[in-house]
């Protein structure tokens, strides 16, 4: 297969020369969650690399993805999801980028079958001139009904010079469901920062303190909680 390029809708943000020189990409890594069955994972992308994985959740089986997106000049992470019935699937996912980095979290979650649940929390901080994008798109196959489908998705620019792309996407054919999405993008407060700095904190302390509240509920539960926030705040110092 060619390389993709910006006239693919799941490429036409990313870092094209850098995905070039990575082409031809292995194969997927694929997963299958047996039925009853639970699956964690956590994924700490900080090195500049493109992750593909494909995860089958059997029926009434549960699989929680963890993803921290910091490192390299480009670095992706794409999931493709397969829900069957009474399923659940979890993605917790931060990215934190300065410079001039292109980080990317891209997923598609199919509901192919009924009773089936899901929840995307992505939260992205950009400075310098960082791109951050994240493509979600929901897939509810005709007859599973009864579905069950989130996405939050939320980015904070601490400069004018960085981008975040979002675009969460819903393709439903079934007619019982429950999906909702909803997207933000903005800058810190001036006013919280100002409360915390007439308390006593630096300017940096304060943009530290609240972008660690920006980000880190997103971890909550996750098996490896501890570390994912230590990596993040450590990114984190490194930008403000």
């Amino acid at each position: 297969m060619p390389a993709p390029t910006r006239h693919d809708e799941a490429w036409r943000y990313s870092d094209i020369a850098a995905v070039a020189a990575a082409w031809p990409l292995p194969a997927p890594e694929n997963i299958i969650v047996p039925a009853g069955g639970h699956y964690a994972r956590t994924i700490v992308q900080d090195s500049g690399a493109i992750h593909q994985i494909d995860i089958a959740i059997g029926k009434g089986a549960t699989a929680a993805i963890h993803v921290l997106n910091i490192g390299g000049e480009y670095g992706r992470i794409e999931l493709n999801v397969t829900l069957h019935e009474g399923a659940d699937f979890k993605l917790g996912g931060v990215q934190i980028g300065g410079n001039a980095q292109t980080l990317e979290i891209i997923t598609t979650v199919t509901h192919a079958e009924p009773k089936a649940t899901s929840s995307q929390i992505v939260r992205s901080v950009l400075a310098g001139t960082a791109i951050g994008t994240y493509l979600g798109k929901v897939a509810v196959a005709r007859n599973a009904q009864l579905t069950d489908s989130v996405q939050s998705v939320k980015a904070m620019l601490l400069d004018r010079s960085a981008t975040a792309n979002a675009k969460p996407e819903l393709e439903i054919y079934a007619d019982d469901v429950k999906c909702a999405h909803g997207c933000a993008i903005g800058e810190l407060d001036p006013m919280g920062l100002f409360y915390l700095q007439a308390r006593g904190l630096s300017p940096a302390d304060a943009k530290k303190l609240m972008l660690q509240a920006f980000v880190a509920g997103v971890f909550e539960g996750a098996e490896h909680e501890e570390m994912l926030i230590e990596a993040a705040l450590q990114k984190l110092g490194e930008l403000v």
